[in-house]
């Protein structure tokens, strides 16, 4: 099968062409190159954590085309669980990102339900061609031989060691040698060799219950934390049709809640097909000046978007925020800002951080598939004798802006994750996703606006310079034009200028299928973009 694969390490790349050139498809390829990443790209995704995907039918015998998503992100824990007066394992740590800190929560009641496996199995089981057990045959290798480890992830790892030393399990896998693990040194997870190949045998049932879910759960129980065997037994993959809309000549096929990221990306692709965005230079101040409005216009509309899930359903909710009457109001907003006429307030949004991994797939048959996942920056321990790094997303503030705990168990938690697929005439043009939680949004808006609207070439595209609007100010990745970025000074607009490409602005591995009819592939070299082709 020929195809291409866009991912955050060229071994995970190199994975998913290898089950391509067995004759597997583009699902075949995702989930072995996902299971791949868990080794990797260990300073960013654990099999422990979750995700969501997309996957791209193409029309066939005179059908049409479909897209569905699945969401496997993570539930809030504690379902059966018994009141207890033990106090729950809940730790707080500070992460120093250079200009700024922010603190993380760990230990067993950090750890929310954790959806990889379950949706991984049920892509390769619903949509797959080949067996799990040969889907996870270069996972087992990586695991059972260790890994170099590439300088970007040594370098997560590095900015995540309070959360890599914590305990001697995490010590023993990350600073062996007494100090966090380097580039070029080799990566080795004991036990996880072993957890894989009772996958490969299992499926889903080692972690709903078997010897998985066993040793997960008994660790919990034992040591404060809020994950029941009832939350493993129960938990679902969610399989919904995806959000789509119009922009321009395509169609925009994004992932509904859980995904906020979903919604709110959509928000905001909405306001920008109001502009004529393509007469603009790219670049310039006007331009500049453009994605700051609407990209300031999306955090003032947030608050509403964050209401109407609470108080609606679902459906009801999307159809109000993504409804004309609502956008135009924000088009309004835009237009005036653009003018000079309005000195509207900047909301802000949650500090984000580096813990999301993206890949992309399209195979020859025109099956794509878009997939992100993540652990939270982990639990800072490993569940013991079987190498399974629990995730963190119970810690995470932004994932809980009314307080940690107090959520219903099994209620689903929204994520940021937005993995994305654009249409042109049925077929696929673009497939991408992005790392960075709330820079997610800003990510995959530029890259889609650059290839759509600018015509760049995909790898343009993707690691073209970016900006992204944190707390009121323009955040400018080092090659957007300082001229531009004086002028937009001089309008008033608050900016920073960065003196390097960074992590920070996303992680958009992407792939395309061009105009006439090429498939190609594009890593984002933030965080270690790979790309890999199979011609057959």
């Amino acid at each position: 099968m020929q195809g291409v694969i866009a991912a955050g390490d060229p071994e995970t790349a190199k994975a998913g062409a290898s089950i391509l050139e067995a004759g597997g498809n583009a699902v075949d390829a995702a989930v072995a190159a996902a299971f791949v990443s868990f080794i990797s790209e260990v300073g960013v995704v654990h099999l422990g954590g979750s995700g969501i995907a997309q996957i791209f039918k193409p029309s066939q015998n005179g059908t049409d085309h479909s897209c569905i998503a699945y969401d496997f992100f993570s539930n809030m824990p504690g379902l059966g669980r018994l009141k207890s007066d033990s106090p729950i394992d809940f730790e707080k740590v500070t992460i120093d990102f250079g200009p700024t800190t922010q603190e993380f929560y760990l230990g067993r009641g950090s750890v929310a339900v954790p959806g990889n496996i379950f949706g991984l199995c049920q892509m390769a089981c619903d949509h797959g061609r080949l067996p799990l057990s040969v889907l996870l045959e270069p996972a087992i290798h990586l695991a059972e031989n260790g890994h170099e480890l590439v300088r970007f992830q040594a370098e997560t790892c590095a900015l995540l060691e309070p959360l890599y030393t914590h305990t001697a399990g995490m010590r023993e896998i990350f600073s062996r040698n007494g100090r966090i693990i380097k580039s070029g040194e080799q990566l080795y997870i004991p036990h996880l060799a072993k957890t894989l190949r009772a996958l490969a045998e299992e499926g889903e049932e080692l972690l709903r219950s078997g010897h998985l879910a066993e040793a997960i759960t008994k660790d919990q129980h034992e040591n404060g934390g809020l994950l029941t065997s009832d939350d493993l037994n129960f938990y679902e993959v969610r399989i919904i049709e995806p959000i789509r809309f119009s922009y321009r000549e395509y169609e925009i096929l994004l992932p509904p809640p859980s995904s906020s990221g979903g919604l709110l990306t959509a928000f905001t692709l909405k306001l920008l097909s109001n502009f004529d965005i393509s007469s603009l230079q790219h670049g310039s101040v006007d331009h500049l000046q453009l994605l700051f409005e609407v990209m300031a216009a999306t955090t003032r509309a947030r608050p509403f978007w964050d209401r109407a899930s609470d108080e609606l359903p679902v459906d009801d909710a999307i159809a109000y925020f993504l409804g004309d009457q609502f956008v135009s109001h924000y088009v309004e907003e835009v237009n005036s800002g653009l003018t000079g006429r309005s000195q509207l307030p900047i909301l802000s949004e949650p500090t984000p951080h580096p813990d999301t991994s993206h890949l992309s797939v399209i195979d020859s048959d025109g099956l794509a598939v878009s997939l992100t996942t993540t652990a939270g920056e982990s639990a800072g321990y490993v569940v013991p004798a079987t190498g399974f790094i629990p995730n963190n997303i119970l810690g995470e503030a932004d994932l809980h802006p009314s307080g940690f705990h107090n959520r219903p168990a099994g209620q689903r938690i929204h994520t940021m994750m937005t993995p994305s697929i654009v249409l042109l005439d049925g077929k696929i043009r673009l497939v991408v996703g992005s790392g960075g939680s709330i820079r997610i949004r800003s990510a995959i808006l530029q890259v889609l606006s650059n290839l759509l609207d600018f015509k760049m070439r995909l790898v343009d595209a993707v690691n073209y310079p970016r900006v992204h609007l944190e707390h009121g100010i323009l955040q400018c990745e080092l090659g957007v034009d300082p001229k531009a970025i004086g002028r937009l000074e001089e309008l008033d607009y608050p900016v920073n200028r960065w003196d390097r490409k960074s992590i920070y602005f996303g992680g958009a591995h992407s792939v395309s299928r061009t105009v006439s009819g090429k498939i190609v592939g594009a890593g984002d070299d933030r965080r270690g973009g790979s790309v890999a082709i199979v011609n057959g």
